[in-house]
């Protein structure tokens, strides 16, 4: 992973991923209570004082406006920006109207503090997996090409890469390929950083980190052949980011799984 250097962070920000929210309070994912175990991370969350949170999809679990506005409402506590993305349980149209509003933002890219953020949407209506537009890579490249100067994380839903998770690498972005040619054009790109995959998952390609986090809810076992729960406590990623393009991550957790999981379940 980048090493950051010794002197205080230019931006301090937190991803929070599939939270999968009900338009009833008292959805329950697996047993679990969704909203609890969201309002719950997002507290552990504010004790770093991010600056900016970036939401990586399968915000609503059933795409409904009441889900999106619970999660405005557990967003504002945070009182920060919330930049977000759709997930293959969103709506990407529902997901843009509701949540475009204070504190809660969707856009394409935001520079700020010196760095390039990009998000893109992975997500193909009707379909679990993902996969990445024209559209979306065309304007992923504008944007790199503009703020070529900038230390830039690019942010999606999908996995861009296998994480040896055989069935939920099947629901992974099916034209990586094109994916990284964008990517390796802009050497200044630090990160590719996601959600989906309920887990948290670090490798190195190229110079640059490749990151996914664990969901606020339910967690996935890795590398499991089959739909397999690993019973450790949601969580978040935090990012410190440098003046000088370099960051440090790490991924911090709640101190036990809120609830009582259905560990029999063989998907949802």
């Amino acid at each position: 992973m980048p090493v950051a250097a010794n002197d205080t962070p230019v931006l301090r920000l937190a991803q929070i991923t599939d939270t999968h929210l009900y338009a009833d309070p008292d959805g329950r994912l697996l047993g679990l209570n969704t909203l609890d175990c969201v309002q719950r991370v997002v507290q552990l969350a504010a004790q770093r004082r991010p600056e900016l949170v970036v939401a990586t999809g399968d915000l609503a679990h059933d795409a409904s406006p009441q889900a999106y506005r619970l999660l405005q409402q557990c967003f504002s506590d945070l009182q920060v920006p919330v930049y977000c993305l759709p997930g293959n349980h969103d709506e990407s149209a529902a997901l843009r109207a509701h949540l475009n509003g204070a504190p809660c933002h969707s856009q394409s890219g935001l520079h700020l503090a010196g760095w390039q953020l990009a998000f893109v949407d992975s997500t193909v209506r009707g379909s679990e997996g993902g996969h990445l537009a024209r559209r979306e890579l065309e304007h992923l490249d504008s944007l790199l090409t503009q703020a070529a100067d900038s230390p830039a994380m690019v942010w999606l839903h999908h996995q861009p890469v296998a994480i040896g998770s055989r069935w939920l690498d099947t629901m992974a972005v099916d034209n990586s390929a094109d994916f990284f040619q964008v990517i390796d054009r802009h050497p200044q790109v630090r990160a590719v950083v996601w959600g989906h995959v309920h887990q948290r998952f670090e490798q190195l390609r190229n110079n640059v980190a490749l990151l996914a986090t664990p969901s606020t809810c339910i967690q996935f076992q890795p590398r499991s052949e089959a739909f397999a729960i690993d019973p450790v406590a949601p969580g978040y990623r935090w990012f410190d980011l440098y003046s000088d393009g370099s960051f440090t991550t790490g991924v911090e957790r709640l101190a036990a799984i809120p609830g009582n999981i259905d560990s029999g379940a063989r998907g949802y």
